[in-house]
């Protein structure tokens, strides 16, 4: 708690134009907080002058509640007065304000996966090193020792062991020499009879070839050592976040503290309004990248987890060449089996189903793709126009119970057996519908937050336009946005939404182009961008009906 007790503060928190709603006791009465640079601040005289109010008026509430402010400032005020730091030019009582590196806390990424030296470090056994070897081996035809170890994503000198074991037991032979790269350059090719007999084994049990998949063991430990829950949101960076979309300090105020949970979030509110553009955003909030492995070993079965859609990898700072050279010399500054990504940011609606959220058996490959909520882990995961799926919004909610009370999830392989993943993400569900009318009380409950996505005021509108002509590098025209509003929303009670200005501009400037003009803010312009845009409110029969239901 922080109290500003000299009267110039009171004066200016007066002045200010424009307070949030938790600057009073209820909006816009009792007046006693502001914010000064993002920070929070009661003010002492404005808290002895409200309360003194609501005795007056007898508000029971307000009383109630500058009440305990008014026993915390004293509290305060007796602690300096005994220590002796209460002096003239003391102005603040409470914490001090917060420091830049408090306010703008960094994100960095601490964890690095471990760089195998020895091929015990891989955490796999060695039959399952020989099988992946034998399928890369038969795939490529002839490769050499350095392609090899490059194709399974690990060092030359950890596998250098296996293929001479391999050797021995007559599973493969050296067929040629390549460079003059000692034993990585020795040409590998499949030894008959035994290496094609075990060879055929392996396929049975699946073709996966690719990057040695890491032990599952090893998965947990790296998406809890990248929890979003090391997440760290402030006033001032979540402005900075946001600063390209227009929002309110009172919807900044709840979802702040959301992203800080690391829990789950209901949006609601209706369309147009940004819901989803305010999930894409949370992800620049957590700024750094994660490792993610492309695929895990568990009980035997093989869990492809990285996706090339879904996962945004970073580009190393060295280049091609140098990185290949490092793999063979030392095996690069992290286990290659891992990538560096972006914390991914996974974004579902109307599409989603069931089957989607369990492992995925290709029957072909016989191994498994990572459900969504898998490949989400370390970042956001967001169900969009939620209830307008085609399963049942209650069967789908029933399926968050276990994972977000528990925080891990239970994933089903084709032989019954059951795999417990970790459940580490942000999961945000976004609708237009009521949520009243998509979930009971005991789910809600689950739900740690609930924010409404509100409608813009016409400031607001205004604003939202000024910075889409900047981006469009379109003239603004505030004479043009009285016109708009004059003529196309104020005679229907025509509501505001987020979306319209982005919309219109564009209808505006596609019609500019075929009229061979310049964009700009005339009447038949905005006219002409509206009546293509705004659906008239009077119902019309066109002899045909579809069902909603």
């Amino acid at each position: 708690m922080r109290f500003i007790i000299a009267n110039e503060f009171y004066q200016q928190m007066v002045q200010m134009p424009y307070h949030t709603p938790d600057c009073y006791v209820r909006p816009g009465e009792y007046l006693h907080h502001m914010y000064l640079d993002g920070v929070k601040y009661a003010i002492a005289p404005a808290v002895l002058d409200c309360l003194a109010e609501a005795e007056t008026k007898g508000d029971a509430e307000a009383i109630a509640h500058l009440s305990l402010h008014k026993m915390h400032f004293e509290s305060l005020l007796a602690d300096a007065e005994r220590t002796g730091t209460l002096t003239d030019e003391v102005t603040l009582l409470g914490d001090a304000p917060p420091s830049d590196e408090e306010s703008m806390p960094l994100t960095g990424n601490s964890y690095t996966p471990r760089v195998p030296t020895k091929w015990e470090d891989l955490g796999v056994e060695l039959p399952f090193i020989f099988e992946l070897a034998l399928r890369t081996i038969y795939s490529r035809g002839q490769i050499t020792g350095s392609e090899l170890a490059a194709s399974m994503a690990v060092p030359f000198p950890v596998l250098n062991p296996v293929f001479q074991s391999m050797r021995k037991q007559s599973l493969i032979d050296i067929v040629a020499q390549r460079g003059n790269s000692g034993d990585a350059g020795f040409v590998y090719a499949i030894k008959p009879p035994k290496g094609e007999d075990a060879l055929r084994d392996c396929l049975e049990k699946t073709t996966y070839i690719g990057a040695l998949p890491v032990p599952f063991s090893d998965y947990v430990e790296s998406v809890l050592a990248q929890t979003v829950k090391k997440l760290v949101v402030t006033r001032r960076s979540i402005a900075k976040a946001f600063e390209d979309l227009i929002m309110t300090e009172d919807v900044f105020n709840e979802i702040g503290p959301a992203i800080n949970s690391a829990q789950s979030i209901f949006f609601f509110g209706y369309p147009g309004n940004g819901k989803t553009s305010v999930a894409e955003r949370i992800t620049r909030l957590m700024g750094d990248a994660i490792y993610v492995p492309h695929a895990v070993e568990a009980n035997g079965s093989i869990i492809k987890v990285y996706d090339p859609i879904q996962h945004a990898a970073v580009a190393e700072e060295e280049t091609a060449r140098e990185a290949a050279e490092n793999i063979l010399k030392r095996g690069g500054n992290h286990d290659q089996r891992y990538l560096r990504v972006k914390r991914p940011t996974i974004i579902v609606g109307g599409e989603l189903t069931m089957p989607m959220l369990d492992l995925k058996y290709n029957s072909v490959g016989k191994y498994y793709e990572a459900p969504l909520q898998m490949k989400a882990n370390g970042g956001i995961f967001m169900i969009d126009d939620f209830g307008r799926q085609q399963v049942r919004a209650m069967d789908l909610l029933n399926r968050w119970i276990v994972p977000l009370e528990k925080k891990y999830d239970y994933l089903n392989t084709t032989s019954g057996t059951k795999v417990e993943v970790p459940f580490d993400q942000l999961l945000i569900f976004s609708t237009n519908l009521d949520p009243h009318q998509l979930a009971d009380e005991a789910f809600l409950r689950r739900i740690k937050f609930k924010i409404e996505i509100r409608d813009p005021d016409e400031s607001q509108y205004r604003r939202i336009w000024e910075l889409v002509c900047k981006a469009k590098r379109v003239e603004y025209d505030d004479r043009g946005i009285d016109y708009l509003i004059t003529k196309w929303y104020k005679p229907t009670k025509r509501p505001l939404r987020m979306c319209q200005p982005r919309d219109l501009l564009d209808q505006m400037m596609s019609i500019a182009k075929y009229n061979m003009e310049r964009v700009n803010f005339s009447p038949d312009l905005i006219d002409a961008a509206c009546s293509t845009y705004f659906i008239s409110a009077e119902k019309k029969d066109f002899g045909a009906k579809v069902r909603m239901d």
